[in-house]
């Protein structure tokens, strides 16, 4: 029974597990997938008051985890593939709980391996969770999807809300060891969700493609879009990382409403992940990608002008940076030749765009310190736009964009 209808199943492949379950376990794991990275922002003068390190330093605790993202995508794979899904990810969770009660311990090196174990841990959940819903969940697979995209930035939100209160409180170790509790919650109701056998082995990224009609890496379009995804990429670790301090030095905010203001950036999301597939379908690719560039120009452009208006800037440039990750997966399905294609698109698009941008807190934070102000920092952040809107628009003109329509 199981055998003949393996992707209407649960992860364990027992029918008598709702789905609702299921998809309960992946929101409460997506919380975990940005959540504890942001925390970092919105304490960073105490932790570099703490550990004394400069602005660049500190930016290598938000920036390391993004480097994982781009380079340990075949360990992530690799241990799907050896253990299942279902034991993979709850190993991720237990790594992500180990690192964030490391990063908390007294030094920096601790800081270091502990952010390090972060990224490991939320790399391959971020492997693990698109497979589980397209197996196991493909009958409401675009809803879970953007349910889970949500899911993403509310955790962002969360953490960048209360981590300072919980610091004013606490200190900023126990503060940002506490999300190390909803790790332990999310590994329970995964386990209770996928307990049981696995029907069969992960059915993780494959090796080199064997029937696409030309070599796909020689397609121009592949390394543009890998081009624009760096500069949204760049663009979104960069601002995560520092709005916080940014709104602090320009606005004299107090930590608590910086990172609470902070956390408009990260839910105004839900706008640009439910509004660009509509975009894409009324207007097509081109206009769709001028208008995501455009709203992201706002952040540096706002925060350089009228920084007063802090509170439009973070909503226009949520959608934003939600439209541009959006719009640019769209378009690796529109101009893939088929599926094979696609897949090798995807990971090259990831993996050098995650690769970039491991470089944007870091790059900020130094720009930052040698120019003490923030029109430098904002003006790199610019360039990256830049990037994302030349690449994405010589990408979409001359890509094969009609073929197929883009998920949503």
């Amino acid at each position: 029974m199981t055998a003949a209808r393996p992707r209407s199943l649960p992860a364990t492949g027992s029918p008598a597990v709702p789905a609702a379950l299921l998809i309960t376990a992946i929101l409460l794991l997506a919380l975990n997938l940005r959540g504890p990275l942001v925390a970092v922002t919105a304490v960073v003068d105490p932790i570099r008051a703490d550990l004394g390190i400069d602005a660049a330093t500190a930016g290598l605790l938000t920036s390391l985890p993004v480097l994982c993202f781009g380079l340990a995508t075949p360990l992530a794979s690799a241990l799907l593939a050896r253990v299942g899904l279902a034991r993979g990810v709850l190993v991720a969770l237990g790594v992500l709980f180990a690192g964030v009660v490391v990063r908390s311990l007294d030094g920096l090196p601790a800081a270091i391996t502990g952010t390090v174990l972060l990224g490991l841990a939320i790399t391959a959940g971020n492997v693990a969770i698109p497979v589980v819903i397209g197996r196991d969940l493909s009958r409401h697979a675009g809803a879970v999807l953007g349910a889970y995209t949500a899911a993403l930035n509310v955790g962002s939100m969360l953490t960048l809300s209360l981590t300072v209160p919980i610091a004013n409180a606490t200190g900023w170790r126990v503060a940002l060891a506490s999300w190390g509790v909803l790790a332990v919650g999310s590994a329970a109701v995964w386990w209770w969700a996928t307990r049981g056998p696995e029907p069969m082995p992960a059915p993780v990224p494959d090796g080199p493609a064997t029937a696409t009609p030309a070599a796909w890496w020689r397609r121009p379009v592949a390394w543009l879009l890998t081009a624009a995804f760096a500069g949204q990429a760049f663009a979104y670790y960069g601002v995560t990382a520092w709005l916080p301090q940014l709104l602090r030095d320009e606005l004299a905010m107090p930590a608590a409403t910086a990172g609470a203001a902070a956390s408009i950036f990260q839910i105004a999301a839900l706008g640009g992940a439910f509004g660009v597939p509509v975009l894409l379908r009324c207007t097509g690719p081109v206009p769709t990608v001028l208008v995501v560039c455009a709203a992201w120009t706002t952040v540096p452009l706002g925060f350089t002008f009228a920084p007063q208006l802090w509170a439009v800037w973070c909503v226009v440039g949520g959608f934003a940076q939600a439209g541009g990750l959006v719009a640019i997966f769209s378009l690796i399905v529109r101009v893939a030749r088929d599926a094979a294609e696609s897949r090798h698109f995807s990971a090259l698009v990831q993996g050098g765009g995650y690769t970039v941008a491991a470089a944007a807190p870091p790059v900020l934070g130094a720009v930052h310190s040698a120019t003490g102000g923030w029109t430098a920092p904002l003006l790199v952040v610019l360039a990256a736009i830049a990037v994302l809107a030349v690449a994405g628009v010589i990408a979409t003109s001359g890509g094969r964009t009609a073929t197929r329509p883009g998920p949503g």
